[in-house]
Parts: structure tokens; C-alpha cells; sequence
């Protein structure tokens, strides 16, 4: 076998003779002398023309290609059960390994399913009706259920993320996943493949059970656990707890028990919205055409000692509110498969560590705490400046922000509950903002016209991991205090997005197994 590059300008197909003469030459062999060729990597290099650079592997006729496989599911309706606590990544591909391994999962999540959490996140975005256990954070699929589904973890550290991909490949999405260097499913897409997960974990005989927050993990005498969800009681000798990033009423349950937990960093900052437009115009040099894939981008600075990023960006996307309590603003993004609204938008944050917040905030809960306040400040602002829908978003144009000056007026945004002008230089913590305000200029220095007025900040983008870590036995997986407990994903700070979530839950569940 030999791996090889090729490339090819964005709007023509790559042949399959094409893929085979190259595969011949890289080989040093003539063409019907070449097995089988496999592309395993695809990647747009906009630095001259408008390429796609494909990674390729080669196979002479008399070497053998091994397809990846998935490990089979297991009928498992008379098989011991292991309580599986939240929808999210980690919980559903937590579910599927207990599958693989012959275990039974009862998956309790808080919110509702698919089909009717989509009806909640409708109500809150045109009429400001919260439902605090079913939004854009919480119900089936978790918070990256509806934001875009991109899949941007490659680290390998982790296990094999081609079980994760293939998997989602295996349940419905495009096979382009496999090969993108920045693949992604689309919000409209990404529903029916949490749907097609489900069904098989309940046809292999797993359980489901919607609207069920959890209210009290009991650990009982003999050992195995009895979780309550309200009046209904489920009882196992494993727990898998997949709460997600804003579970605070799990963090409490652990306080209260006595349970170790502790504060995390984060990162928080706005959303920043540019015309679709410009951003295409920026990383295609004055070059995109309609054919060519909706522009991306991503940054990294260093700014007084701390990392300023790009989050979750959304090419062709929309923003949403993702509060998930009523007084509270938050903003996230999303974009459909075809990635084709008039705006892109992405979180720009600064990374927050304990000792940074302010020293009214203390013990395990207080970047949470610092968090909640930030977001709270956000609402106040909106409903004292004439904001009519209730999760109206402070916003700024970006040169204002960073001169200190409250925008005059607003360009449009795709955010439905709408904007009030607010002085964002001054709703943000001080470390926070000082750091934007240097940022945005740097950034212009890569990407020429990304600093610009026609940009819009909005506050406050804050639910970027969680600020809570429940620590583990790195061994084991299991809950330092708690045996036979394991914290996994997002919830319990050791994942960040779809891939990684997903990974975290395949191996907590491979270690319940043992």
C-alpha cells in the first residue's frame, strides 16, 4: 500500500480513472495493475487556485484491502442493564457499545425527543416560551443536535473516531464524512440519524425514557444504584452519567451527597455575524463561486496570557438562544447541511481558569456562577433598553466594540428574537472584553476585511464546555468517590463537541463492560 496526494480544482469531479492512473503512477505500476484505491482524506486549499487536496491510498492488485467494520449489536432484552443518564453524543454512543458489548442500556434523558424538541425550540425562538428541560442544550441529540453536527475532532488520542464516523455513516449521514477534513451534517440532516440511533437501540431491546430528569442517584447497601425521576425508579449496578455541559442540578445533587466536583475552565465571549458573503469573499481571495463550498473559518490568538478562539463556527448559519433557565441570554449557532443562509457566524471566546473570575466567586461552583451572571446581565440589559422578545440579545458592530462606542444602529441579523444596541465593551467582565478588543484587529492581519463594522457581536456566547469537572479515576473511568459511576462527555469536563463526546462515551461504556 501507498498513500499519495492529489489535487483537483473545486467544481470538477474526480474521476475514478483519474483516481487510478494516479494510483498506478504512485505505485510505479501500470493501472490494471492496481487494487483497490481508497480516498481517505479531503481538504479545500484556497492559497492560489481553488483546489480539493485529496489523501489517497493505493493497494497493488495482490494486496489485500480491509474494509472498516463495525463491531455487530446484541440482542440484549433478558441482558443486565446499565442506566445511561442523558440523549446527548456520549449517552447514545455510550448505548450503542453496551449494545456491541451484550449489555442493556435504559437511556434517561430530560428533555423530549427529536421530533418534539423541535417544537419547543420553535416556541422559544418566535415566542419566547422557555421549556427548561427541552431546548437547544437539552432533549434527544444533545446541544450538537441542532448546530450544525460538525465533526471536527481528528485527534486520535481518544481510540478510533472511524467508529464514531462510520456509525453516523451506518444511521444515515452522508458518506462525505468519512473524507472531510472538516465534515460536518447539517441541523436538518442530523435529527433523523438521533432518530435511526434510537430505533436501533430499542430494537436490540435497550430502553428509552423521555421527559425523565433525573432528581436523586442513590447508592445502595449492597451495592448497584436506584435512580429517581421523580416517581418512576430504575435500578442497575452500573451508571453511565452523560448530564451534558449545563446540568446544574446534577452538580448540586453531587454536592449535596458529598460527592466530588470542582471548578473548570471554560470560555466565554459573543457571537460574531458577518454577511455570508464577505467571508466567502476573505478565504477565496475574490475568487468563490456559487459551485464552491460555503466559506469557513478559524483562529487561534494569544492575548495577555490567555487563548482567544473561534467557536463552533457556522458557515451559511443562523443564531439561536440557547438559554436553558428564564433571565438568562445565550447564544449559540447552527447551519443546515447545504449551509446556504445569508450570514456566518461563530463564537469568539476567551479561555476563563479558576482564579480568573472575581473573588466573590469561590469553590466548585464559581466559574458556573460567574457564567450565570454574565448570561443574567445580558437579559437585564435587553429588558431595560426596549427589548421586546425575551431573549433579545445585547449587540455591537465590531469596530464599535473595540473603540468603546455604542452602535448608533444595527445591521440585520439572522438572530429571530432580535437585537438592542448595548455598550458590550462594558456588559462583558474586563479580562474578557480587553482581550475581543485586541483580538479583532490581529485577526484583520489574516483575514483582510474579517474587521469590520458590517460585523455584529452579540452577548453573550458562554456554554462553550462545561465549568464543572466531576473528577474520575483516569484508570477506571469511574467517579473517584463513587464506584461503578461513571462521569463521561461534556457534563463531566472531559469532552468538547460531537466526536470527542462520543469517544468519551464508547469508552466509559467499554469500561463498564470489564
Amino acid at each position: 500500500m501507498k498513500e499519495f496526494e492529489i489535487a483537483q480544482k473545486v467544481g470538477k469531479e474526480l474521476s475514478p480513472e483519474q483516481l487510478k492512473e494516479a494510483a498506478a503512477k504512485a505505485l510505479g505500476v501500470r493501472p490494471e495493475k492496481v487494487g483497490h484505491v481508497e480516498v481517505t482524506r479531503r481538504s479545500i486549499d484556497a492559497r492560489q487556485d481553488i483546489l480539493y487536496r485529496y489523501r489517497v491510498q493505493a493497494y497493488r492488485e495482490n494486496e489485500t484491502f480491509e474494509p472498516y467494520k463495525l463491531e455487530p449489536y446484541k440482542d440484549v432484552h433478558q441482558e443486565k442493564p446499565v442506566i445511561v443518564i442523558g440523549a446527548g453524543p456520549a449517552g447514545m454512543f455510550a448505548a450503542l457499545k453496551l449494545l456491541q458489548k451484550g449489555l442493556k442500556p435504559i437511556v434517561l434523558e430530560r428533555g423530549k425527543d427529536v421530533e418534539r424538541r423541535k417544537v419547543d425550540m420553535a416556541k422559544l425562538s418566535t415566542e419566547g416560551v422557555l421549556n427548561p428541560d427541552s431546548n437547544y442544550c437539552y432533549g434527544e441529540g444533545g446541544a450538537g443536535a441542532f448546530s450544525d453536527g460538525k465533526l471536527y475532532t481528528r485527534s486520535s488520542k481518544r481510540g478510533d473516531i472511524r467508529e464514531v464516523l462510520h456509525q453516523l455513516v451506518a444511521f444515515g449521514a452522508h458518506p462525505d464524512i468519512l473524507i472531510d477534513a472538516h465534515p460536518h451534517i447539517g441541523t436538518d440532516k442530523l435529527p433523523e440519524v438521533v432518530k435511526n440511533i434510537r430505533s436501533c437501540i430499542q430494537d436490540h431491546g435497550g430502553e428509552y425514557h423521555f421527559d425523565s430528569r433525573v432528581t436523586d442517584i442513590a447508592k445502595l447497601p449492597d451495592g448497584g444504584f436506584e435512580v429517581s425521576c421523580g416517581k418512576a425508579v430504575y435500578k442497575a449496578d452500573k451508571v453511565i452519567l452523560a448530564c451534558g455541559h449545563s446540568a446544574r442540578d446534577i452538580y448540586e445533587m453531587f454536592q449535596a451527597k458529598g460527592w466530588a466536583l470542582e471548578a473548570k475552565g471554560f470560555a466565554l465571549g459573543v457571537r460574531v455575524e458577518h454577511p455570508q458573503w464577505l467571508i466567502n469573499q476573505i478565504r477565496y481571495h475574490g475568487k468563490y463561486q456559487p459551485f464552491m463550498p460555503t466559506a469557513e473559518y478559524s483562529f487561534v490568538q494569544q492575548v495577555d496570557g490567555r487563548g482567544v478562539f473561534s467557536f463552533c463556527m457556522c458557515p451559511g448559519g443562523i443564531l439561536v438562544p440557547s438559554s436553558t433557565e428564564e433571565g438568562t441570554v445565550v447564544l449559540n449557532g447552527m447551519s443546515n447541511a447545504a449551509r446556504n443562509s445569508k450570514w456566518a457566524n461563530s463564537g469568539v471566546v476567551v479561555q476563563i481558569e479558576p482564579g480568573d473570575q472575581p473573588a466573590q466567586y469561590d469553590g466548585p461552583f464559581a466559574l458556573m456562577d460567574f457564567q450565570r451572571d454574565v448570561e443574567k446581565a445580558m437579559y437585564k440589559y435587553a429588558v431595560e433598553h426596549g427589548g421586546k422578545h425575551p431573549f433579545t440579545a445585547p449587540a455591537q458592530r465590531m469596530k464599535d466594540f473595540c473603540r468603546g462606542l455604542v452602535s448608533k444602529d444595527l445591521p440585520k441579523t439572522s438572530y429571530h428574537p432580535g437585537t438592542v444596541s448595548a455598550p458590550l465593551h462594558e456588559l462583558l467582565p474586563e479580562h474578557v472584553a480587553s482581550r475581543l478588543r485586541k483580538v479583532f484587529p490581529v485577526v484583520e492581519r489574516q483575514m483582510h476585511g474579517y474587521y469590520t463594522n458590517e460585523a455584529l457581536l452579540l452577548g453573550v456566547e458562554s456554554r462553550t464546555s462545561s465549568p464543572i469537572r466531576l473528577p474520575r479515576n483516569p484508570e477506571t473511568l469511574e467517579h473517584v468517590d463513587v464506584p461503578d459511576l461513571y462521569p463521561c462527555g461534556e457534563g463531566a469536563g472531559y469532552a468538547g463537541g460531537i466526536v470527542s463526546s462520543a469517544m468519551d462515551g464508547i469508552n466509559c461504556a467499554t469500561a463498564c463492560a470489564l
